[in-house]
């Protein structure tokens, strides 16, 4: 599945799993599937967004973005994080005041079979997406992924909460557990957050730096040293660059070949990867 497919598939998904979360709140009145729904508002919004950011990274690059348009993904990634911060301050705001003003729960049985029915269909579009973002690299997806998780994470911790209390007849564990959801929220969009900054910042990418030091090292016999491997990502596109002592005897059109043959087999070994090499002449 390609990943605008399955960004598609995740917005009609949760637009699905939202009303079904509504209606078991509307049939038993609990603050914490309430708090699990309005959740569910942001995941479809922030699927609307993957599926904006993921049409525009694809387009090529242009005069204006001669690098390509990749990092609206971590454009995307950072909003999505603002509103899942946002959403848990909302949650924690809705707990709160029904934790002090508590309110009888009915037709719970319903509503936690209801819930764990759209908790299952979140985690199956989660393992759909991260599949996708794995075979891609795309951050996008892979954003939209964790947090599809994090929400089966805290739903299951809803139901767990609310099944429980009802059996211990402790009411209170509702709004303990919204509260509890609420912070699970709060963290996930800070790492959102925190992991979409760094590929703004272009952090280097030690692993693709690992797998490109493999190849040059097969090509060592033919080149005298290299030096100054530089990496940053951008999207799913990992932008390297390095510079190639050769012999100074080597004419130009040699040096252009070798370094033209080096860079199709780094690219070819290195998934996703465009390499620049400066070669530099060396007695």
């Amino acid at each position: 599945m390609d990943k605008k497919t399955s960004a598609l598939t995740a917005i009609i998904g949760g637009i699905f799993i939202f009303a079904l979360k509504l209606f078991t709140w509307y049939i038993s009145g609990s603050i914490a599937l309430l708090s699990d729904a309005l959740e569910s508002i942001v995941n479809i919004v922030a699927s609307l967004m993957m599926y904006w950011s993921i049409r525009v990274s694809e387009k090529p690059p242009d005069v204006s973005h001669p690098y390509g348009h990749q990092k609206v993904e971590n454009l995307s990634c950072a909003v999505e994080g603002v509103l899942v911060l946002f959403a848990a301050l909302l949650i924690f705001r809705t707990a709160y005041e029904r934790l002090t003003n508590p309110v009888e729960l009915v037709s719970i049985d319903i509503a936690l079979f209801l819930s764990l029915l759209a908790t299952t269909g979140n985690g199956f579009l989660s393992w759909r997406l991260m599949r996708t973002a794995e075979e891609t690299g795309s951050l996008a997806l892979e954003g939209d992924a964790k947090h599809l998780l994090s929400d089966v994470i805290s739903s299951g911790a809803v139901v767990i909460g609310l099944f429980i209390g009802q059996m211990l007849e402790i009411p209170v564990l509702d709004p303990l557990m919204a509260l509890a959801v609420s912070v699970i929220v709060l963290k996930m969009g800070g790492e959102m957050v925190y992991k979409a900054g760094r590929g703004l910042m272009d952090e280097s990418c030690p692993e693709t730096e690992e797998k490109i030091r493999v190849v040059m090292d097969r090509h060592q016999h033919q080149f005298i040293d290299y030096h100054d491997l530089k990496t940053r990502k951008s999207g799913d596109t990992v932008y390297a660059e390095l510079h190639l002592s050769v012999d100074g005897h080597m004419s130009v059109n040699e040096a252009h070949d070798f370094t033209d043959h080096l860079e199709e087999d780094l690219e070819k070994e290195v998934s996703n990867v465009e390499i620049t090499i400066h070669v530099e002449p060396k007695n």
